[in-house]
């Protein structure tokens, strides 16, 4: 299409000049001459009304329009160019994507505001762009409404302008109705304007579509509207409270270590020259969990009451003659090592007084719910501070039921001269699968055990620590080993 420019013409016949800029055509220049008008595709029309005037007709093309960084919401004042989807020479529509920018909360895909031409890009992969400033330029093609109204001058036969003439009517229209009535091949003198002094409005020329042929125009894309930022607040200063700083009265205590603390320390610092070795293992309690269920009504009848401590007692003593290493000690100097004919196994309690570590005597010989009733009378002394020194000594092997108070893992400490230690986790349900690959609700506790490295090696605490768990895991192989 060839595009032609009338920058000025004059009609001798005219009252006043007739001004037309940047009219656009399809055919062959055609300029205003006197007393006559030759129109795309018409016959002459004579112009014999001297007040029949264009006042407006532009059509912006070939304008080269800023396109700006739009706010794009919370405060953001800058961004960075990640990827352009468009270059210098290209051609875009409304709603193309321009480029993709990053800020510091998120990436944001900027797209057209316009129909047109490229012409420059302001910014290079990874500069920092700043809202309200120019992020492209593009050359548009759009038809600028404008605000003025237009008089028409239609490309009419001589008969047509005449009888205009005559009744000295004027169609009053905007040039985006003109050019919506041009693309559909409309005459503006035909249609009837519902407008102000009967301009002619865009709802007219689909009205008057819609009667002509029955189809319904769909609307012309309206432009991007972009709200407006948000008034940011205006800085204001808050006055910085005066606070006093708060007075404390209390004051430092010493007291001398005593009882059960000075013992701890005296114990503890000698476990300090053990080296540790940790062994840690989950075990499901499942089945023992059914058991002591089934069983409690029977100990509560009896008057004693049942916990799990029995059983972790007696399997870890049924281990214990497998592995009797674990139930020995060591001199001072490590020179020697004493294997313990009697299991005497520790527990741990949390007492007022501290912590203690009574042990009960000779599980080796005893049932499970004679455990029972000798932990049940440890526990009531313990509570109440009257355990014997009897009570408290002679210990070969540790339990700490730490689980009782919470966690699942721990790090237990030896407590001289012994050489092992276990600390029981909480017992909590977790799903598992059995061994036919269904999804079951397991009791599950983790043990966590500790030896003297000295002299027990790794593959000894574990084989220790599978033969206990496969005596919880499956309580009735306890009664094969039972004497």
């Amino acid at each position: 299409m060839a595009a032609t420019r009338v920058l000025g013409t004059w009609s001798r016949n005219a009252v006043r000049l007739t001004c037309v800029r940047y009219f656009r055509t399809c055919n062959n220049i055609h300029v205003l001459k006197p007393k006559c008008v030759c129109s795309f595709g018409y016959p002459l029309l004579k112009y014999s009304q001297p007040h029949l005037s264009l006042r407006t007709a532009a059509v912006l093309y070939g304008q080269v329009v800023q396109f700006k960084l739009s706010d794009i919401g919370e405060g953001i004042r800058e961004v960075t160019i990640k990827e352009w989807y468009v270059k210098e020479g290209d051609t875009v529509s409304q709603f193309d994507s321009i480029c993709e920018v990053q800020s510091d909360k998120a990436s944001v895909t900027i797209t057209s505001r316009y129909d047109g031409v490229i012409k420059r890009l302001y910014y290079n992969l990874d500069d920092i762009a700043y809202v309200g400033k120019p992020l492209i330029d593009i050359e548009t093609e759009a038809l600028k409404d404008s605000e003025e109204d237009v008089v028409e001058t239609p490309a009419v036969s001589h008969e047509e302008h005449t009888h205009q003439e005559i009744k000295g009517q004027k169609t009053l229209a905007t040039p985006a109705v003109r050019r919506l009535a041009m693309e559909n091949n409309i005459k503006l003198s035909e249609v009837v304007g519902s407008g102000k002094d009967g301009r002619i409005l865009k709802e007219d020329i689909l009205n008057y579509l819609e009667k002509q042929t029955g189809a319904i125009l769909p609307p012309s894309p309206k432009a991007e509207i972009t709200p407006p930022p948000p008034p940011q607040p205006k800085d204001r200063t808050f006055p910085t409270p005066i606070s006093k700083p708060p007075v404390f009265t209390g004051k430092d205590r010493t007291e001398p270590l005593t009882g059960f603390q000075k013992a701890m320390v005296k114990t503890m610092s000698a476990a300090l020259k053990i080296p540790h070795f940790g062994y840690c293992d989950e075990v499901d309690l499942t089945e023992l969990v059914k058991l002591r269920e089934e069983l409690k009504p029977v100990a509560l009848a009896r008057g004693i009451k049942l916990s799990f401590m029995p059983f972790f007692l007696k399997a870890a003593s049924l281990g214990l003659l497998q592995f009797p290493i674990l139930n020995a000690s060591v001199d001072e100097n490590c020179q020697n090592i004493t294997y313990k004919a009697s299991h005497n196994i520790g527990i741990a309690m949390d007492t007022e007084l501290g912590l203690i570590v009574p042990n009960v005597k000779n599980v080796q010989v005893l049932s499970v719910f004679e455990i029972a009733m000798e932990l049940n009378r440890l526990q009531k002394l313990g509570s109440s501070g009257q355990l014997s020194t009897t009570d408290l000594t002679g210990g070969t092997f540790t339990l700490s039921n730490i689980g009782s108070i919470g966690g699942t893992y721990a790090k237990p400490v030896i407590l001289p001269p012994e050489v092992a230690i276990g600390a029981l986790g909480a017992i909590t349900a977790l799903p598992r699968f059995d061994q036919r690959g269904e999804v079951y609700k397991a009791q599950l506790m983790n043990v966590s055990w500790s030896a003297d490295h000295r002299v027990i090696d790794g593959a000894t605490m574990s084989r220790f620590s599978n033969l206990w768990k496969s005596y919880l895991e499956n309580p009735a192989l306890m009664l094969l080993d039972l004497k």
